[in-house]
């Protein structure tokens, strides 16, 4: 399937209008981003098959790894999102999208009025990072989308990720996910495959895989029902439902399996750049500045664990336990609207 995906993205999808489904594409850019994406070449914008938004909040001064970068669109975007004191690594193994990355290096320095690049790219593939030379704990957030269902290794892909972030510091990606286990015989087909569909894992499964890689409690942060518009890859798909999500996982000790209600809250300074009235942590913690918030255990180390630290206030302790906060349960996490809602754990 590597030689499959390579031919796919290097040789048959020229530009974005290649793709027949959406599943490729994402339901377009917050507002805070459009100046920036404005300012990115064209030749890279053409060739981006990104099925959502690999760009959390808070990344100044921050060193980001990017999987699957392609054409380099993130990972231009992340350059100014990072400023000229971070740092970007893009990784990718199809050598016409690396080809595309490079051309344009100087282009996106020049227009961002930095000294000198910020950002460097790496022929290889994101299962095998230690073939790379990135070492351990050295990248704040690995980011990635569309391209985790295209590595036929996935936990390794999880672990490789795991053992590059520093401690506090988190994967967050975009990538399809199905409702079911995908048939093997569907899997091995090579549109369906590059189409970032039948490559999806389903989405328990994923759960499970990432905690066991060290990711204890994976955090949805948005979704969308992908819809699949030519009749004949659809009738071959059957009743499989997929979705795009993007998720993000912390490399924190001590996150527990569930939302455990310690007493604590946290309050939002309203102080993340592009973010003055909320900050989103996942779809059900919409953090509004000014507010407290309460929550569970998990959720006071993510945000007192990380680079979000500063941003917030926080009041409580792990002294005593008040039992699992209510309607913390499983089910298909997806919803048609993917819209955040203002609540604390699991409401």
């Amino acid at each position: 399937m590597r030689e499959a995906v390579q031919t796919y993205y290097g040789q048959t999808l020229k530009s974005t209008s290649d793709l027949q489904t959406d599943a490729c594409c994402d339901a377009g850019p917050p507002d805070y981003l459009k100046p920036i994406l404005k300012k990115l070449h064209p030749g890279v914008l053409s060739r981006y098959y990104g099925c959502g938004l690999a760009a959390p909040a808070a990344l100044e001064r921050t060193h980001v790894l990017d999987l699957g970068c392609g054409s380099g669109r993130d990972c231009y975007l992340l350059s100014a999102l990072v400023g000229e004191a971070g740092a970007v690594v893009g990784v990718d193994m199809t050598t016409e999208q690396l080809a595309v990355a490079e051309r344009y290096r100087e282009f996106h320095r020049s227009q961002f009025g930095y000294s000198q690049s910020n950002v460097r790219f790496l022929h290889g593939y994101i299962e095998e990072l230690d073939k790379l030379d990135l070492h351990d704990s050295h990248f704040d957030a690995v980011v990635s989308n569309c391209v985790v269902n295209l590595c036929p290794d996935k936990e390794k892909v999880f672990r490789e990720v795991f053992r590059v972030l520093k401690p506090g510091g988190e994967f967050y990606f975009s990538d399809i996910y199905a409702d079911r286990r995908v048939p093997e015989g569907l899997r091995r087909d090579p549109v369906l495959y590059g189409e970032c569909l039948t490559g999806a894992m389903y989405w328990n499964d994923f759960i499970q895989l990432a905690k066991r890689c060290g990711f204890a409690d994976p955090r949805l942060v948005e979704d969308r029902k992908v819809t699949v518009n030519n009749p004949t890859l659809q009738e071959r798909l059957g009743s499989i439902r997929f979705f795009s999500a993007t998720y993000r996982l912390f490399k924190i000790e001590n996150l527990e399996p569930a939302c455990e209600d310690y007493g604590q809250a946290a309050i939002y300074h309203g102080t993340v750049p592009y973010h003055p009235d909320r900050f989103v942590l996942d779809k059900h913690h919409v953090m509004e500045t000014g507010r407290v918030i309460p929550v569970c255990g998990n959720t006071y180390l993510m945000l007192k664990s990380s680079r979000f630290a500063p941003h917030f206030r926080f009041f409580g302790h792990f002294h005593r336990h008040y039992g699992i906060f209510k309607d913390c349960g499983g089910g298909l996490p997806f919803s048609d609207s993917g819209e955040a809602k203002a609540a604390g754990c699991c409401q």
